[in-house]
């Protein structure tokens, strides 16, 4: 009964992409009948989920289209985890324990968000790209890092000068 709704539903409201057609013979009369295409998947795409799952006979098929895929894969909630070689470090193993929400959790940038050495290297490579365009017309700021960058010890100082007053914590100007 679901299908035939669901069949009827397609061919009132949105012209089928693919077009099943054939030609039938029926007491002596040809007669042209064209199928909707309508597809079911029935799969556990949710991976390592920590969210419930429903038996599989008492699963229900779901309309699913651009507008509401966010939605049911936020309800499904598929997860993954698994451990990778350390190619950073060179030695050990990586934990990898990724929930995926939507569609833009797939992008590279926001699965690196999500482990922990390569958010740190991403946080890096954000704050040069920073440095760089706050650097772009100003005359003079690339020969001034140049000379901070090859005099080891000016570069000692500025990072003292700068962790101490990272892990001081804001004072009330109140007090």
């Amino acid at each position: 009964m679901a299908i035939k709704s669901g069949q009827r539903f397609i061919r009132e409201n949105r012209k089928p992409r693919v077009h099943i057609e054939y030609e039938v013979e029926t007491y002596g009369a040809r007669q042209k009948v064209e199928l909707p295409f309508v597809m079911g998947v029935i799969s556990d795409l949710s991976g390592k989920s920590l969210k419930d799952k429903k038996a599989a006979e008492a699963r229900e098929f779901m309309d699913i289209d651009m507008d509401n895929f966010d939605q049911r894969m936020e309800a499904v909630a598929p997860r993954v985890a698994f451990a990778v070689d350390n190619t950073l470090a060179g030695e050990g193993k990586i934990a990898v324990d990724m929930t995926f929400n939507s569609m833009n959790d797939f992008s590279p940038g926001e699965i690196a968000r999500k482990i922990e050495p390569l958010a740190k290297l991403l946080e890096a490579r954000t704050q040069l790209e920073d440095l760089l365009s706050y650097m772009d017309g100003k005359n003079g700021a690339q020969d001034l890092l140049d000379k901070v960058l090859q005099d080891p010890a000016l570069l000692q100082a500025i990072s003292a000068a700068r962790q101490p007053a990272a892990a001081e914590p804001v004072s009330d100007p109140r007090d």
